[in-house]
């Protein structure tokens, strides 16, 4: 079902407006079709569906590692690790099959408004399902990192592989100690830093690396809540913003924070930049970085991917930082609503949508039922859906064929 979106503040690339916005075939139009239907949206904002530019989502639910001191570098907090894997919460966390784990990091971004996600791990065949909840970087280089684990492809031969109009990726100076503070160096001498390189974290950069990044056309990842977390430091980012070489990930819950919108929150509370600066890492320039097209506009063209909120007096384009996944109205996906708040029933049912009740951290939404998985759900708190005993055999019959 094609919409047109009335009365509302969109955000655009080059400003806001207060046009309709058509939805048609899973695109943002030009123009409605005849048999669109009219959503009102009096009364809020429209943004672009969010974009993490950082994510593990197969381990969102595994607990973190407590420390209260902070790791020199990641290595230390891997090797630290390794005894938390016979943690009784660990063995159970890591029980779940992966395709149920992959799943749930999705709907985990999903419910905080993140539509696209780069997922910085081994590829597996869940990715690939047609109903996987968030859109997904494909076609790019990685490795992990210079120092290990061992796991991923080798780092000069990855880099020589991806094609230099795909982005390639790697974990670089995730550390406050010297090991950290002399790899883009390393990284340099192997020539792997270009203009598609993206690098992962940079807390161990001074201003001279700062300087041969941008010089190079390399652009780098922030995720300030995960190198709080664990390094107790995170980068400046000011420079590479002035730039155009920084977007923003929130890494995992295993060491970052709940998801993208806490990340926003988390930025905003440093005041290193305003908070459009912060909007335009998780949209447009994740876009521009990535290679991902139009993907986080919503100009004529784009996916429909969408997250609609209430417009508040005295805000611009910030209008999602220091909001919650619970304030977000609507969550759209190639052009039709799969989370909202229960008085947009009429969208989910002219788009043939079946919405079941669910409350998020307190507060009721409905989510498309393709949405709900049993055991996925069951991985998320804050998350509950009451389903008849009937539903719940149906759907633990349909999830163990599909699992």
């Amino acid at each position: 079902m094609d919409a047109t979106l009335l009365g509302g503040i969109t955000m655009l690339p080059q400003g806001v407006s207060r046009a309709p916005l058509h939805l048609r075939a899973g695109r943002v139009s030009a123009s409605a079709e005849g048999r669109a239907l009219r959503v009102d949206v009096r009364g809020h904002r429209i943004f672009p569906g969010l974009i993490n530019a950082h994510e593990h989502l197969q381990v969102n639910a595994i607990p973190p590692l407590r420390r209260a001191t902070p790791f020199p570098n990641s290595y230390a907090w891997i090797d630290a690790f390794q005894q938390h894997f016979d943690d009784a919460d660990v063995v159970a966390a890591l029980s779940v099959p992966k395709a149920v784990r992959l799943r749930h990091g999705a709907l985990k971004n999903l419910l905080a408004g993140t539509t696209c996600v780069v997922h910085h791990d081994p590829w597996h065949p869940a990715l690939d399902a047609e109903d996987f909840p968030v859109a997904l970087l494909r076609g790019h280089g990685w490795s992990y990192a210079l120092g290990g684990p061992g796991f991923g492809p080798p780092v000069r031969e990855s880099y020589l592989a991806t094609p230099a109009g795909q982005p390639w990726m790697i974990h670089l100076a995730e550390g406050t100690d010297e090991v950290a503070a002399a790899e883009l160096a390393e990284l340099d001498a192997l020539g792997c830093l270009g203009t598609n390189t993206v690098l992962i974290h940079g807390v161990g950069f001074d201003d001279a690396d700062i300087e041969r990044v941008i010089a190079r056309g390399a652009a780098v990842v922030w995720c300030p809540g995960s190198n709080l977390a664990l390094l107790g430091r995170t980068l400046d980012p000011r420079r590479l913003h002035a730039a155009g070489c920084l977007t923003l990930g929130s890494d995992s819950r295993l060491s970052g924070r709940r998801d993208l919108l806490d990340e926003l929150g988390e930025a905003s509370a440093r005041g290193d930049l305003p908070s459009s600066a912060l909007l335009d890492l998780v949209t447009t320039a994740a876009a521009r970085i990535f290679r991902l097209g139009l993907r986080g506009s919503l100009a004529t063209g784009a996916p429909a991917d969408i997250v609609i909120v209430r417009d508040r007096d005295g805000l611009a384009a910030d209008s999602l930082v220091g909001l919650a996944r619970r304030d977000l109205r609507v969550v759209v996906r190639d052009g039709v609503p799969c989370i909202a708040d229960p008085d947009f029933a009429e969208w989910f049912d002219a788009a043939g949508v079946d919405a079941v009740p669910v409350l998020l951290d307190g507060w009721p939404k409905l989510i498309a039922r393709s949405l709900v998985e049993h055991a996925v759900f069951a991985l998320e708190p804050g998350l509950d859906v009451s389903l008849s005993d009937h539903e719940r055999e149906a759907e633990l019959a349909m999830e163990a064929r599909c699992h």
